[in-house]
């Protein structure tokens, strides 16, 4: 009779827990329903809540590049074929082993007279035995270098056979700071007529390259130049020749800096290849001494009584120094109005001058400072 009653009980129970089941199977089936028609969105609608204002549409902005694009297309199209590959052969060297045979050094230059003169820097040609150039088009014409100034840097050369129309040498003294530029030569003397593109970057630069001299009033672009392109010209969006590149700096030590090339200044180029043209070279001012540059450091290791000049070690005879009164053993301190220092060594100040010209040089001589009125020649030619 008990047995009866449990099982009554589990029927009872397991009735009521499918009853539950059921009803809650069929709510969540109603539910999912009611939920679905109160949310569905139309088909291939997207929501989308804004939070621009609604008082002002979103502007649209268009950037055209066409102009500027088009301007050194141009540029370079009109100046490429007077732009040349220079090629020079070294003579050999003499060795322990003997001698080694010639080289061959590559620049770039530029064409700047229709009868065939061409402009490079003076260290593209320094020191070769012969010369030739190579045109745009790849055609190869011997060449001959009528001169060449080592301070400015610059080489005038006579090409030996017909070429393209020259390059236009423009103003250097109207470009301004971030102004485009182009710079086009032969980098590495393989990769000819590379057209590379940047601004000026600062103007009056100056350099210290070698023997207490600084090259002064460069151009500093931040168009890509590199070796080979030394030479080969900066141009302006107009096509003209406003530099003629020659220096890179890659930094020192572990810094490695990118991005400063600087040129010499198309005024300054067109000044000397004039001259080397007219004259076979180009006059500087001369003095007739040997000297030696003293610096601050120089001046107190050998306790010397100034801090910056020009000592005379040598003076040559019949010069304008010796004729000038000038002494072995005097110090140069000035030149006119202007003082000699680390801004302005020697052969800069000196050459400020032109041949022909008289200054009156400061010196201090055996514990006093003295005046001295000279008449400058010009440079004797090799």
């Amino acid at each position: 009779m008990q047995n009866k009653k449990n099982l009554s009980r589990v029927f009872i129970v397991f009735g009521f827990l499918l009853v539950t089941l059921f009803a809650a199977t069929l709510g969540g089936i109603v539910g999912a329903y009611v939920t679905k028609s109160q949310l569905s969105l139309p088909e291939n609608t997207v929501s989308v809540t804004s939070i621009s204002p609604t008082s002002s549409p979103v502007p649209s902005f268009q950037v055209s590049t066409t102009e500027y694009t088009t301007a050194i297309v141009q540029a370079a199209e009109k100046a490429g074929p007077s732009v040349v590959t220079v090629l020079g052969t070294v003579p050999g060297q003499i060795t322990f082993f003997g001698r080694t045979g010639d080289q061959t050094v590559s620049g770039s230059g530029v064409i700047i007279t229709q009868d065939g003169y061409v402009l490079t820097n003076n260290h593209v040609i320094e020191d070769t035995l012969e010369v030739s150039i190579i045109l745009a088009d790849g055609t190869q014409i011997p060449a001959e270098v009528i001169g060449t100034d080592k301070f400015a840097d610059l080489a005038v050369l006579k090409a030996a056979d017909d070429v393209p129309p020259p390059i236009i040498l423009g103003n250097s003294d109207a470009l301004k700071r971030g102004e485009t530029v182009i710079a086009i030569g032969s980098p590495l003397g393989d990769f000819k007529n590379t057209v590379t593109v940047g601004v000026i970057s600062a103007m009056e630069r100056r350099l210290t390259v070698s023997n207490n001299y600084q090259m002064e009033d460069l151009i500093q672009t931040d168009a890509a130049i590199n070796q080979g392109n030394s030479g080969g010209p900066l141009l302006n969006l107009a096509g003209e020749v406003i530099g003629i590149n020659t220096i890179i700096v890659r930094g020192g030590g572990t810094t490695v800096a990118e991005g400063l090339g600087f040129a010499i200044p198309s005024n300054l180029a067109k000044m000397v290849a004039e001259q080397i043209i007219a004259k076979g070279y180009f006059a500087r001012p001369y003095l007739g001494i040997n000297w030696e540059w003293i610096t601050p450091r120089l001046s107190h290791a050998y306790n010397l009584p100034v801090e910056w000049g020009a000592y005379i070690s040598k003076i040559g005879a019949n010069t304008p120094a010796s004729k000038a009164g000038l002494r072995e053993g005097d110090i140069i301190t000035q030149f006119g109005e202007q003082l000699l220092n680390g801004e302005k060594p020697f052969i800069n100040v000196l050459y400020d001058y032109s041949p022909g010209e008289t200054v009156k040089l400061t010196v201090w001589r055996e514990g006093e400072t003295i005046e001295v009125e000279v008449t400058l020649g010009e440079s004797p030619q090799p």
